[in-house]
């Protein structure tokens, strides 16, 4: 029996290359010294796998940003705005990656987009009409010698041909069929590279092939792949899936040219049916996907036996493998000295599943200690907690009207216009300010104990204080608080909330150098007493203008937990959409005339497949939302917040969450989604953000006009906000400060033209 690993995570134990990377954009550090850094982190993930007996172990998994982009410049598709600034390859590949600003140019990032229902981003390749694609192999290459010179033999991965063009987005007139020949041409020669590099296996990962496929786009991969496997020799190719099932391609997949096949078994669950129906080729290894890769539970080695039992009777050649990838799991358990006793033990970060496989691995091969098996029984046969009986009232006596909001849209929309008084294109932003050292500073000190409550607590008000005053003298119309109590938009509302765990140490990458720590939802969660109430009456008291009151929306808690996998996840939800009710009712309570109710994730897990998407997410993921806010009087007005998605196909849906306003990141996609919203017919106002905060790059005033007077051709002025496209949180105050100033300056610029 043999192990293999998707992916790896990259940042490194202690986030070692966000570190590094930030000192390289700030100039900290040199770019030999940021390769070296990158270089270190690869061997060390190489030695950690070797020794933990992974016997088929990734190269080429490691990026300074993200893989789909890196498969962009190894095919030579750098748009030409990028390599007309002359940045070098280093300065290009980051100025597509972060937008560039500067003396060669001001270039915008390319459009980032979450890779499939992770909270990962990943940056969509743009082919334009005449783009070459030329092979240039080089990082490949050298991470494979790089391993091989220290004596391990990986197996090279990197993302397939037939997913790269599926998310592409092509600018000109061209499509996917017409780059069938130089993309096949290129990934044959690339496997000959590899072959001749003394590569024996090679993944290609597919997992575009786990979505709604059309039978044209089943035929266009089977020929793509016809094309493409001709070229191997000696070296054998892995085909890699994971998130879902392949039922679309399943025949098409088994009947390629493949040495291996990978499939997903915990969320592609309809793939055992698939190999019971029609079978597995005798001549081919299947890598079967049961080590979960993006939760962080132990496994259950009993029921993982029984599924490896079942494969092994279709599928005479089977490893062990994760369901995706290790870069959705946090790094290490071993910093995590702070969990309460007894809940460690439940817990498998990434360098664990490694010690899980290799466990699965000796039990089949009779070489396990007798120990290993009965331990994880054991485990299992436990009960964690004793669940809230008061919860599961709650959630039992709701009621209909519990999930609809009175009066209905419109009704609310004139009584708010009334109410609030705010002029046509009215200003904001998304909730957050700049996280600067002296708040992360100040946070530090009061969880280590160095400061007090009280103390904690006046730096933020200071800070709150100076924050308004700052948004009144830049003319925004609608304030924030600026969130400086916040460490992050999920984490602080699980901190304070029953049933959530915390970590120290669990980082995850979202994007470039951006990680996240996800809450770990343990039991069930109520909340105890108000969360936001204090911070946001206190910004309120300095000004006449309407501040926000700022939350975090169920779905979006949820979607960025680690969540439990003993519960239904709408029975967590409907729980997280009861206490943060009951935080929109306080806020109201307390003079609150406007609340934002973030569903920045809404989208995320939304099932791959429509067939499911009304059976296992939106029929509760909407509810969820409108229960939140239903309980509210006409005059207040709720808005959520989306990022960084397509949500062109659920656009009804996001519109039935009734909220009076939506906020969508539509900077990165040319504003695309204001045709979505025209097409079905959107009622509510919405704030397609109007630059991009993901990039260090200041928008000048003229650009923001010229987006707004684009969104007008569409978009009522009534209906139309003027935001970022997102919170300012990772942005500095020497960018966060002009880029509003010219926000609001546009703004009123446009006003002036608008019809009274």
């Amino acid at each position: 029996m043999k192990t293999s690993v998707v992916g790896y995570p990259r940042i490194g134990a202690e986030r070692e290359l966000k570190f590094a990377t930030e000192k390289y954009f700030g100039g900290a550090l040199s770019e030999d010294e940021l390769q070296r850094t990158a270089a270190e982190l690869r061997l060390r993930h190489w030695q950690k796998q070797r020794d933990s007996g992974v016997d088929f172990i990734p190269s080429g998994d490691f990026s300074f940003y993200d893989n789909t982009l890196d498969a962009s410049v190894m095919l030579g598709l750098v748009p030409a705005r990028y390599r007309a600034a002359d940045l070098g390859k280093t300065g290009e590949y980051f100025a597509m990656a972060r937008g560039y600003q500067g003396a060669k140019g001001d270039l915008k990032a390319l459009a980032m987009k979450k890779w499939f229902h992770t909270n990962y981003h990943y940056l969509t390749p743009e082919i334009e009409d005449g783009a070459k694609i030329v092979l240039d192999a080089s990082k490949i290459l050298r991470e494979f010698n790089e391993a091989k010179a220290a004596g391990i033999l990986t197996r090279p991965t990197l993302i397939g041909p037939f997913t790269f063009l599926r998310l592409s987005v092509f600018t000109g007139k061209k499509t996917a069929a017409d780059y069938f020949e130089p993309i096949a041409a290129a990934y044959k020669e690339l496997i000959r590279k590899l072959e001749d590099a003394g590569a024996e296996w090679i993944a290609l990962d597919e997992p575009a092939l786990v979505c709604d496929l059309t039978n044209d786009e089943t035929a266009f991969f089977a020929k793509l792949y016809g094309a493409v496997l001709a070229a191997k020799r000696k070296a054998r190719v892995l085909i890699q899936t994971y998130f879902g099932d392949v039922r679309d391609c399943y025949k098409e997949l088994v009947n390629s040219a493949a040495d291996g096949i990978g499939l997903d078994f915990l969320e592609g669950k309809e793939n055992f049916e698939l190999i019971k129906k029609y079978g597995f080729p005798g001549e081919k290894t299947l890598f079967a996907g049961v080590v979960n890769g993006k939760n962080i539970w132990r496994n259950d080695y009993a029921k993982t036996l029984a599924a490896l039992k079942t494969l092994a009777a279709a599928a005479p050649k089977v490893v062990i493998s994760t369901s995706c990838s290790l870069l959705h799991s946090p790094y290490s358990l071993k910093f995590e000295d702070a969990l309460p006793e007894g809940c460690k033990a439940y817990f498998a970060f990434a360098e664990e599943k490694l010690t899980e496989l290799n466990d699965l691995k000796q039990i089949l091969d009779g070489d396990a200690a007798p120990e290993t098996l009965a331990e994880n029984e054991r485990l299992f046969r436990t009960n964690r907690f004793v669940p809230d009986a008061a919860s599961a009232k709650k959630i039992a006596e709701l009621k209909p009207s519990d999930f609809e909001r009175k009066p209905d849209f419109y009704e609310r929309e004139k009584i708010q216009r009334g109410a609030l008084k705010l002029p046509l294109l009215p200003t904001t932003t998304i909730g957050s300010f700049p996280q600067t050292a002296d708040v992360k500073s100040n946070r530090a000190a009061f969880k280590a104990g160095k400061i007090t409550a009280d103390e904690y607590a006046a730096f933020n008000r200071k800070k709150i204080a100076e924050c308004v005053a700052l948004q009144e003298q830049i003319g925004l119309d609608v304030l924030v608080h600026g969130e400086y109590e916040r460490n992050d938009m999920v984490e602080y509302f699980g901190e304070n909330l029953d049933g959530f765990l915390f970590t120290r140490n669990a980082w995850v990458q979202s994007y470039g150098t951006r990680c996240v720590k996800p809450p770990v939802i343990w039991g069930d969660i109520s909340r105890a007493k108000p969360i936001t109430v204090e911070w946001a009456s206190y910004a309120q008291s300095l000004t006449d203008k309407p501040v926000k009151g700022m939350l975090t929306g169920p779905v979006t808690i949820f979607n960025w937990s680690f969540p439990r996998e003993d519960v239904p996840a709408k029975t967590s939800v409907l729980q997280l959409a009861l206490a943060i009710r009951a935080e929109v009712l306080d806020l109201e309570a307390h003079g609150i005339r406007i609340i934002q109710i973030d569903e920045a994730a809404l989208r995320e897990k939304l099932p791959l497949r429509k067939a499911d998407r009304y059976t296992q997410y939106l029929d509760w993921a909407i509810p969820a939302f409108r229960l939140v806010h239903s309980g509210v009087a006409a005059q207040t007005q709720i808005h959520t917040h989306m990022c960084y998605s397509e949500f062109g196909d659920i656009i009804k849906d996001i519109d039935a969450l009734d909220a009076d306003v939506i906020s969508f990141e539509a900077s990165r996609s040319n504003l695309s989604i204001i045709d979505d919203l025209n097409r079905c017919g959107f009622k509510t106002q919405v704030g397609p953000g109007v630059y991009d905060i993901h990039s260090p790059r200041i928008p000048s005033k003229s650009e923001i006009e010229a987006a707004l007077t684009k969104m007008l051709a569409k978009i009522a002025p009534q209906k139309l906000w003027v935001n970022p496209d997102c919170g300012l949180k990772t942005r500095g105050v020497a960018e966060t400060t002009p880029s509003l100033q010219n926000l609001t300056a546009a703004a009123k610029s446009v006003r002036k033209t608008l019809p009274r």
